[in-house]
């Protein structure tokens, strides 16, 4: 399908050779083009030293001769972007037959895969499988039932007797309060400390009195101001 497409990629020329051969070309043209600047500097270097001498004739041929290099030098420009553009097709073209074949190989490679892969043996693998898991999911409920003694313990008889003690040790935790609780001792009310008022003097108390009345009157005098 793809060669239908594509067509077969060519042996010779190869597209790295190819690709080889314009990058040596181009630098050539690359190399000739900064002779001819060269050449350019160097011919209007000349007219103007021929114009400072008044040789007229001279400068004009020197003008002459850098404008056919100045041509040139055009010319090898517009070679430089060809081989640019053919460089860059044959790229593209490389990238393109390496994707193609990269997408044969792999299709050959999935064909191969199925041709070796048969539907019936993956369901025959499957089966294998599901059968080894539920061999193996038999041998641990046998290696874990009780044997010996503990396969004779009923099970019913046990809950029974464990609903019994749950039973005991909860009517027990209702009662121990009843019985064991210490009793409630209310803290008793601190006293009420009783103010003694200092017995002063008579004379003290006369004399504080004066001197309020003396700062009371001085208030009054202020405020009358």
């Amino acid at each position: 399908m793809f060669s239908r497409l594509f067509g077969k990629p060519k042996v010779e020329p190869s597209t790295l050779s190819s690709l080889d051969k314009l990058n040596e070309t181009l630098e050539m043209l690359e190399k000739k083009e900064k002779v001819l600047q060269k050449k350019i500097a160097a011919e209007i270097e000349k007219a103007k030293e021929y114009t400072r001498a008044k040789n007229k004739r001279a400068a004009i041929a020197c003008l002459k001769r850098k404008k056919l290099y100045e041509n040139q030098v055009e010319q090898l420009g517009n070679f430089q972007l060809r081989i640019h553009d053919q460089m860059i097709m044959l790229e593209g073209a490389k990238a393109t037959t390496e994707t193609v074949d990269a997408l044969r190989s792999g299709a050959v490679a999935m064909k191969a895969i199925q041709k070796a892969t048969n539907i019936d043996d993956v369901d025959k693998t499957m089966d294998e499988i599901n059968e080894q898991t539920e061999n193996m999911k038999q041998i641990q409920e046998a290696l874990s039932a009780p044997i010996g003694a503990a396969a004779d313990f009923d099970d019913d008889e046990l809950e029974a007797e464990l609903e019994e003690l749950e039973g005991a040790e909860l009517e027990e935790e209702l009662l121990k309060p009843a019985t064991s609780a210490p009793p409630s001792r209310v803290p008793p009310a601190p006293p009420i400390p009783t103010q003694k008022h200092p017995q002063t003097p008579q004379k003290a108390t006369t004399s504080q009195n004066t001197a309020e009345e003396d700062e009371l009157a001085a208030l009054q005098a202020e405020m009358a101001l």
